[in-house]
């Protein structure tokens, strides 16, 4: 419900029990891969005449497998290209084209747009992984471009120097908002900042 409500957000499970057995974590192992999540243990210590609380990582499993979408329940469903040309037209589809191509020119493998109801994605060889993804909003005329990246700090100055609308919520996503005018203007700080993602996430891989 919550990544349906705020989908560009981060959204992590987290438990907190007093005990966590081994039957316990083995669940929780393969729930992970699925879904986000943290398990803590919590221990209450007594110290002298004081009481002490203890909390211990017992797993900590932030990313998905990569068949699974860190936006999933927040795409509204498969659609096809069909759709988004009707919905967001063949202007602001072409700035999703391009930068699906400029991720091509770092990215092994290839990528290839994953249509959904709220955004477009990433997907390669069955597998779907949307460190970065586009929401086309044609009736403002711009494109969300949507970052995972952990230098996002450094890369939100650099936009923002370059007077291009950005937005960071997280210290490792910033989206960037451009029109058309503003892609073409800009094209070479966006590709260097597409660059810079693809080779992060190699390497995470």
């Amino acid at each position: 419900i919550q990544r349906r409500t705020y989908p560009d957000y981060e959204h992590i499970a987290v438990i907190i029990a007093e005990s966590i057995t081994t039957r316990f974590l083995n669940v929780m192992a393969l729930l992970a891969g699925s879904v986000p999540l943290i398990a803590i243990q919590l221990d209450a210590l007594a110290v002298g005449d004081q009481l002490l609380l203890h909390f211990t990582h017992i797993l900590d499993q932030k990313r998905l497998r990569r068949d699974d979408t860190d936006n999933e329940g927040g795409g509204g469903g498969q659609v096809d290209r069909a759709f988004w040309e009707k919905k967001a037209g063949v202007t602001l589809m072409g700035i999703c084209d391009e930068v699906i191509k400029l991720i091509n020119a770092t990215a092994t493998p290839r990528q290839e747009a994953s249509f959904l109801r709220q955004y477009i994605g990433l997907q390669s060889q069955g597998l779907v992984d949307n460190f970065i993804f586009m929401s086309p909003k044609p009736s403002k005329n711009f494109v969300h471009i949507n970052f995972r990246n952990a230098s996002a700090v450094a890369w939100v100055d650099k936009v923002e120097q370059a007077g291009v609308p950005v937005r960071s919520r997280q210290e490792d996503r910033l989206r960037v908002t451009v029109t058309p005018e503003e892609f073409s203007t800009h094209r070479d700080l966006i590709a260097a900042l597409i660059a810079d993602t693809v080779v992060q996430q190699s390497k995470l891989d």
